[in-house]
């Protein structure tokens, strides 16, 4: 009997050995990177330095767009006014200032305007004042016009038409001007915490490691920043904002934050179809009543000489349903429709990008304040989803948070040696446009959440706007975006039209336009926390939706070697660091974390 069991025993070990190497056959290593697999582990490690060179600064800022720069300004104004020394930091990932920036854009100048006031005068890229607006409903042959006058979200007099990525530019030039220091190509890729618990700072990350995980010949360790206060203005869904938001548990309050992808092209058009200053906006066609999104098509003012230009766009709510959505085929499939294809006939696409967007407004405000720090912009999610606008708000809490953080490290509360919470920041939100025009709008996206859809959520916009947000209530967005997915066998694939490489276009060539480069023999920044799971789960389940959410065509599913079944390849080369898989995945696998400095999409303007 014991001789039974004894054989039974190493049958089931045999057993467990070979469904281990099926499984290994089955479920190849795809994540290398250090957060997967940590280095102390590593013996390819065991002797290689790792300490880092450290920089101390006052103020911190991580993050090179609309608010970190209007925070970075700020600061720099106060030290003026006071007549105190205060260094102020500020670390952006691209190679070049506003080469990651993507926005439609079409700009409130309300916060530039109370940041400098000789915007104008100083040569500021806001050149193309709103002077019409047309809003329209598509169905799948027609547009239906809809009202677009004073009072109403869509309505954009006194609004600019811009460049965003040019703007930021130019906003970057006054923070120098101003004595901030602006460090381009330096991505923050991990917290420092003080003794107490604080935050520390940052530090920015390695560079010199091989695909494979294990140190070059040329590996550097990062920098650590350290400073009194920090400020997060990484953007959408960014890298260190969700570190820190977990570590302070900065969401217990709030609803799971909303997303949209937002996809955008600019064409040179023929110049009869040309109106600067006129900005469009449609619903409807081709996405159906239950899934939220819409078009944006701005007419840009150019200098004598230059070519008439358009910004197109479309957004798609993350919140959509079917694994078979591609909100890059859908945005294609839009130009195709008659009333819009003419504008971009005879004309040429010069280039293209894509990003996440927040979407969750009022409801989805995580605590902006903690120990050594704050949030701010979009990293807080600031932005006003009717109004289709979140740079105005993006500036403002950024100046809001560099007036605390000065308060502070001028009455020396603020040091090295312990963090503080900058609750004034908190206050100061409370008490401006930014809350007030959240709270306003709070019932909008999530009206769209009914059985009536589209249709609802067009009618609760105009009841909200004529109540001004004074309604008694505030909607629940329902849920996180991902766990909206349905299985792919309770849905329909959805058929998209063939690219004409006219007016509509692949995805390849579509991620060319981007300029985007990212050092080749590094570990993937796209990490995995199961290798597993996008063959056992996804694309079991969902059959694959990252391969058709993804903007960039960094997810594919390829056979297998062995020929029998398929595995996921990940193109971390193709990242746009648009955040769209970190978001939408329905497993929650994919952790995007940051590349070397100074990689992805190289932006001009977008």
């Amino acid at each position: 009997m014991a001789a039974a069991i004894v054989s039974s025993s190493r049958q089931v070990g045999r057993l467990t050995n070979a469904a281990k190497r099926l499984y290994s056959d089955a479920y190849p290593k795809i994540t290398t990177h250090y957060t997967i697999h940590p280095r102390d582990k590593d013996p390819r490690w065991k002797d290689v330095n790792m300490e880092r060179v450290a920089e101390e600064t006052d103020i911190l800022i991580v993050g090179g767009g609309p608010a970190g720069m209007a925070a970075a300004i700020r600061a720099r104004q106060i030290a003026e006014e006071k007549g105190v020394e205060v260094r102020v930091t500020l670390l952006e990932k691209a190679a070049e200032i506003g080469g990651h920036i993507l926005s439609g854009a079409c700009v409130d100048p309300i916060a530039l305007n109370e940041l400098i006031p000789d915007w104008q005068e100083k040569g500021a890229p806001m050149n193309t004042p709103v002077t019409s607006d047309k809003f329209g409903l598509l169905t799948s042959s027609s547009r239906i016009p809809l009202p677009a006058f004073r009072g109403l979200p869509n309505y954009n007099h006194g609004n600019y038409v811009v460049r965003l990525g040019h703007l930021v530019r130019w906003l970057s030039e006054q923070a120098e001007a101003a004595g901030a220091e602006i460090w381009p190509g330096c991505a923050a890729a991990d917290l420092i915490y003080r003794d107490d618990g604080s935050l520390k700072g940052v530090a920015t990350g390695d560079v010199g490691i091989a695909k494979d995980g294990s140190p070059k010949d040329m590996f550097e360790r990062g920098m650590e920043f350290h400073s009194k206060i920090t400020l997060f203005t990484e953007g959408c869904h960014g890298h260190l904002t969700k570190m820190v938001s977990k570590k302070y548990n900065l969401r217990e309050n709030s609803e799971p934050q909303s997303y949209g992808i937002g996809l955008k092209e600019l064409w040179e058009v023929k110049p009869e179809n040309h109106k600067p200053g006129l900005v469009e906006h449609t619903i409807g066609w081709p996405l159906d009543k239950n899934t939220y999104g819409g078009s944006f098509m701005y007419h840009l003012k150019v200098e004598e000489g230059e070519a008439p230009l358009v910004a197109v766009g479309f957004v798609v709510g993350l919140d959509y349903a079917n694994p078979y959505l591609s909100p890059f085929r859908e945005f294609q499939k839009f130009k195709t429709h008659p009333y819009v294809r003419p504008l971009f006939e005879g004309g040429s696409r010069t280039a293209y990008g894509a990003r996440a967007l927040v979407e969750g407004g009022w409801q989805c405000r995580p605590r902006p304040v903690f120990p050594g720090g704050a949030l701010c912009g979009d990293a807080a999610g600031y932005l006003n989803v009717p109004r289709i606008k979140g740079t105005h708000n993006a500036m403002k809490s950024g100046m809001l948070a560099a007036e605390a953080a000065m308060d502070l490290i001028i009455s020396g509360e603020a040091s090295h040696d312990k963090g503080v919470v900058p609750t004034a920041y908190e206050d100061k939100l409370e008490n401006s446009y930014v809350y007030q025009e959240l709270k306003q709008v709070r019932n909008c996206r999530p009206a769209f959440h009914t059985s009536l859809g589209l249709y609802g959520g067009v009618a609760y916009t105009a009841f909200s706007t004529v109540m001004r947000g004074k309604e008694p209530w505030t909607l629940s967005h329902g849920g996180a975006d991902h766990a909206r997915l349905k299985p792919a066998k309770e849905c329909q694939p959805i058929e998209y039209p063939k690219p004409d490489g006219v007016i509509t276009f692949d995805l390849l060539s579509s991620v060319a336009l981007t300029g985007t480069n990212h050092e080749s023999d590094q570990p993937a920044h796209l990490t995995l926390k199961d290798d597993s799971i996008p063959i056992k789960q996804n694309l079991a389940v969902y059959d694959g939706p990252e391969a058709r959410f993804c903007p960039a065509g960094v997810y594919e599913f390829v056979p297998m070697e062995s020929g029998e079944g398929q595995r996921l390849q990940i193109n971390a080369q193709n990242c746009i660091h648009c955040k769209t898989c970190d978001i939408k995945d329905p497993s929650q696998n994919i952790n995007w974390v940051v590349p070397e400095g100074g990689g992805g999409p190289a932006y001009n303007g977008m």
